[in-house]
């Protein structure tokens, strides 16, 4: 029969309609035996016989962000009342999370008694006058999504909305559990910080098919925000959080964040005003060894070295550089020697109004120079009142001092022959003080740096980078950045990946966490493991700590590659370019060849391989894909041309493995691989899990490649 206002369904009598669905229409009604208002929803007859199990088992829920069910009739439900409204979206980064931490704990309650809600979405959300989540209709869905796999019984009015906020093992109607919920989610969450669907399309087949396949636009939120909304919306129910209890601890550590954001700063290059030219490597160093400080403060963000010189000489406005490294102090300053005497000017500035929070003048002899560095330090601590870590007692020779400042201003150029300088300086800065750490593990890191960009295999520089890494950690173990390079060793060389995950773990969780420390965690480590996301997040946390590093950003389009996200990479890699366009062209233009040809925009491809090859015609990388881009567009014979020229002795072999691969030629990929395994060459890991070499992992090859590295052979 039909329900009006006035009727009486069971004991209860029915005040008005608030709601229809596909499932029934849910009514306001009057429980008069205890004078309280209640909601019932009426179900259809092809879904009412089905409930009464599931029923019991959420009445059994007592959570103060469930809606409660109340009584179960013939062919209805009983439910608490609640005067409330659905999300409307967007909020304020700070406001979404308090309200997500809420969603999250319904669904840590609800999944402990073995409940998924599996229809997740803003609509199925309320939020009451005082701010307090209630969430609608728990496990009803469990029938309307269907568990055997037949998705027709869902096309009604409301699955347009629902199909956006479906994990993709739900859209394909496979088994479902509780991660399911958590995808769904983020898609919630999304929609909760931009206002707009993360999956949207003209009809239901255009959702379901971004849902299965895409990447959702990128998302203008706090850092830590974004990675825990991708984190969720991962493809594979293995990389999500795995349950809503881990959920919820990164939702309150956002929450604490957005709570307290901590000050944040940039050192500035110091202005050299000797009249020696030359000298500016030590107010250069001056700089790093206060940025190197300041970085162990807790609470304090600090820009990396690339970021904050990136400004040097170019005499921009103060508050134009906070907004671009997004900071709210800046510390400049300014150098003079003259003979053993050293005059050091320093000042902390507000970039919100560019006042003078605190200045000084040190007129000090040049042995004082460590003295002068924790006095600045601790005055800047005070002005920002956060708590200065203890400084390192050891003071090194002044002549060692000076001979790791140099080597320091040499690597930063990253070019080859600047490093190898730099490698000459820190192993004089060693022989003129060997119980000082800093330079044993700069040398460390450098000979790693080196191996990579080709200058000695790494399997014959690890030894030598091991020992140094070691006696760094020996002579301050507190310092956390040798365990970087030792965990990279254990991966890279050794295959070794419980000894690199506690070295890395070191590395990447001590007190100050350098960028090349989240790169070698994230390309060494993660990436050929098959955590590619994770890669992504500790790469991009890389980009946040240096912001105008242009090589971290080229290595974040990369990774962006790794996770299909193209059109994000692509963002990226233009960055780099603008940052940077001369500096980077060869390998920049590689990884924007590399993301055209995986978006079959092979036109676009082939000139970005070119303006790479034209630039570095000796490195493999380039001609590799040149000339795969090249047999592509029928060219054979200058394909064949650029193999036979270069291929013999590739440097390093893993261009002529991407070679093969792109043209489809697996047997001659596979060997390749192997020698590339061989000798030990990074990309071999760092290309394990690329949709590249797909076709590689999905052959008969890969079995023998995985296990001569000791990965799994399905990551």
């Amino acid at each position: 029969m039909e329900w009006a206002a006035g009727h009486t369904v069971g004991p209860y009598e029915l005040v008005a309609r608030i709601g229809a669905g596909g499932m029934g229409e849910v009514w306001k009604a009057h429980d008069p035996r205890l004078d309280r208002s209640v909601a019932i929803k009426r179900l259809s007859p092809e879904h009412a016989q089905r409930f009464a199990h599931e029923a019991r088992a959420i009445a059994a829920l007592n959570h103060p962000n469930i809606c409660q069910i109340h009584d179960v009739g013939p062919d209805y439900l009983v439910l608490e009342y609640i005067e409330g409204t659905p999300l409307t979206c967007p909020y304020p980064p700070g406001e979404a999370v308090r309200l997500a931490d809420q969603i999250a704990s319904a669904l840590e309650a609800a999944h402990a008694k073995g409940i998924v809600h599996r229809d997740l979405k803003p609509g199925n959300i309320l939020v009451t006058a005082t701010g307090t989540i209630k969430l609608l209709d728990f496990g009803l869905a469990t029938i309307a999504m269907n568990v055997d796999g037949d998705l027709t019984r869902t096309t009604t009015s409301t699955v347009s909305g629902t199909a956006a906020y479906m994990s993709p093992e739900q859209a394909q109607g496979k088994r479902l559990d509780s991660r399911s919920d958590i995808f769904s989610f983020g898609a919630v969450l999304y929609e909760m910080l931009c206002g707009v669907r993360a999956f949207d399309g003209g009809s239901i087949a255009d959702v379901l098919s971004a849902v299965l396949r895409d990447e959702p636009r990128p998302l203008t939120a706090p850092t830590g925000l974004t990675q825990i909304v991708a984190r969720c919306l991962r493809k594979s129910p293995t990389e999500r959080f795995a349950s809503a209890g881990e959920l919820k601890t990164a939702l309150q550590q956002a929450l604490t964040s957005q709570r307290a954001a901590g000050p944040s700063i940039v050192v500035l290059p110091f202005a050299n005003m000797s009249r020696d030219p030359d000298d500016e490597y030590f107010s250069d160093g001056l700089a790093e060894e206060i940025i190197n400080v300041l970085a162990h403060v807790s609470g304090l963000k600090v820009i990396a070295r690339t970021s904050a010189f990136a400004f040097k000489g170019k005499h921009e406005d103060i508050r134009g550089i906070a907004r671009a490294l997004d900071v709210t102090n800046i510390l400049e300053g300014s150098v003079r020697r003259a003979g053993s005497r050293v005059r050091i000017t320093a000042q902390l500035i507000s970039a919100k109004d560019g006042t003078h929070l605190w200045s000084e003048r040190y007129d000090r002899e040049l042995t004082d120079v460590f003295a002068i560095q924790d006095d600045i330090a601790s005055a800047i601590a005070a002005a920002l009142e956060v708590t200065l870590a203890g400084t390192p007692a050891y003071k090194p020779d002044p002549r060692a001092y000076e001979a790791l400042q140099r080597g320091r201003y040499h690597r930063q150029r990253l070019v080859t022959a600047t490093i190898r300088s730099a490698r000459e300086c820190f192993k004089q800065a060693i022989a003129l003080d060997a119980k000082y750490a800093a330079p044993h593990a700069e040398l460390a890191l450098t000979q790693l740096l080196l191996s990579i960009n080709g200058e000695g295999a790494l399997k014959d520089i690890a030894d030598a980078a091991s020992a140094e890494a070691g006696l760094a950690l020996d002579l301050d173990p507190s310092e956390t950045n040798p365990h970087a390079v030792l965990g990279a060793i254990a991966a890279a060389r050794d295959y070794n990946w419980t000894v690199a995950a506690e070295h890395f773990d070191k590395a990447v969780n001590g007190r100050s966490v350098s960028a090349e420390a989240r790169w070698a965690h994230a390309c060494l480590y993660l990436l050929p493991l098959g955590r590619l996301h994770e890669s992504v997040e500790q790469m991009q946390r890389a980009v946040d700590q240096d912001p105008l590093n242009v090589g971290w950003r080229i290595i974040l389009g990369s990774l962006l590659n790794a996770t299909e996200q193209y059109e994000r990479a692509l963002e990226e890699l233009r960055k780099a370019l603008e940052l940077d366009e001369n500096h980077t062209s060869a390998t920049v233009n590689f990884v924007i060849g590399e993301t055209y040809w995986s978006l079959g925009r092979f036109a676009e491809a082939a000139a970005a391989a070119e303006t790479a090859y034209r630039s570095v015609p000796s490195h493999s990388m380039s001609w590799g894909l040149f000339a795969a881009v090249l047999a592509h567009e029928g060219e054979r014979d200058r394909a064949a041309a650029l193999i036979a020229e270069h291929g013999d002795s590739p440097r390093p072999v893993w261009g002529r493995v991407w070679y093969h691969l792109l043209c489809a030629e697996l047997d001659e990929a596979a060997h390749w691989y192997r020698v590339s395994i061989e000798q030990r060459e990074p990309f071999a890991l760092m290309f394990a899990n690329y949709p590249v070499t797909k076709s590689l992992r999905e052959s008969h090859h890969w079995s023998t490649l995985a296990n001569l590295m000791n990965l799994p052979v399905t990551a």
